[in-house]
């Protein structure tokens, strides 16, 4: 679902003034780190800031061009490199953004196809069995979902289609073993 292409926008989860504990150079010759979570493609990264007038669930721009707060994006992280501060504050961005975006992953519940012959995409959220998808294909082809309201109103073993998604961002985030990227990229 998602391209590999550059984030231009990113959310922080976490200020590390003095840059990482572990890391081995004296306190003196570190610098601050930000971690962030990119908001087209959920990537997990690590920024230099210009300035530490930056606060926790800051939107922070991370384009090509002149950036306000961010001097340069160090490197792209993995989950297990995430601080615990940074890690509590996940979901909450994750939750957040799935609001923010519904119809495009309303969407995805609308144009959601086979991957091979024996799975479908809507597999992969958590919880959805064949009997489900086959639930969620027949009510769609009456009339495409329009929000998560409507997908929990209309098939009423999913009361929560949105932490559906946000565990599955969770779960793409967290486990450097899944096959599929639905909503992140690798």
């Amino acid at each position: 679902m998602k391209t590999d292409k550059k984030e231009v926008n990113a959310i922080v989860l976490d200020i590390l003034q003095r840059g990482h504990p572990d890391d081995p150079r004296p306190v003196f010759k570190r610098e601050a780190i930000v971690q962030a979570i990119g908001l087209s493609q959920f990537k997990l990264l690590e920024l230099v800031p210009k300035t530490l007038d930056i606060q926790i669930h800051e939107l922070v721009y991370i384009g090509d061009g002149d950036r306000p707060k961010v001097e340069r994006v160090k490197r792209r992280i993995s989950y297990a490199e995430l601080t615990q501060t940074a890690r509590v504050e996940l979901p909450f961005i994750i939750e957040q953004l799935v609001k923010e975006k519904e119809q495009e992953f309303v969407q995805f519940f609308n144009k959601s196809i086979s991957i091979t012959p024996k799975l479908h995409m809507l597999h992969l959220l958590p919880g959805i069995g064949k009997k489900l998808m086959w639930e969620i294909l027949t009510e769609r082809e009456k009339r495409p979902f329009e929000s998560f309201a409507d997908i929990s109103q209309r098939i009423k073993s999913i009361p929560h289609p949105d932490r559906m998604v946000v565990n599955r961002i969770l779960e793409e985030l967290q486990d450097p073993n899944v096959k599929y990227h639905v909503f992140t990229s690798k």
